[in-house]
């Protein structure tokens, strides 16, 4: 079980990386803060849009923020793909989660979420 801050950041951040491979862009890549946007020429609703922000994680006074974009969290719970160990982390804002504690448990869903954004980003051509 990890609780430092900074070790918690650490592992998310790796377990995003990859996708840099499959078409992001890492725009923050510091010590404390490190993000990922497609900067494909996408419509989404009748709007053009030149980026769409992917996932981010960064660390803050006393714990670690993951936020994830474009996926309908009521129905990633409904599908099981944000199990409740995740859930129990999910602030008012539905696609941030802040994070104190990590266990291998949750991060394997943190993962699946980062996989099941990334698919959804692929289907809709956004990346």
């Amino acid at each position: 079980m990890k609780t430092d801050s900074i070790e918690i950041f650490q592992t998310i951040r790796a377990a995003m990386q990859p996708y840099t491979a499959l078409g992001f862009t890492a725009r923050a890549n510091t010590e404390h803060n490190y993000d990922l946007w497609s900067e494909k020429n996408v419509v989404i609703d009748g709007e053009k849009k030149s980026e769409l922000h992917f996932a981010e994680v960064k660390v803050l006074k006393d714990a670690v923020q993951f936020t994830v974009y474009a996926i309908d969290m009521a129905e990633a719970k409904k599908q099981g793909i944000v199990d409740q160990n995740l859930a129990a982390y999910q602030n008012e804002k539905d696609n941030d989660f802040t994070i104190k504690q990590l266990d291998d448990a949750l991060m394997e869903n943190v993962k699946e979420v980062l996989e099941r954004c990334y698919q959804l980003f692929k289907q809709k051509e956004w990346v």
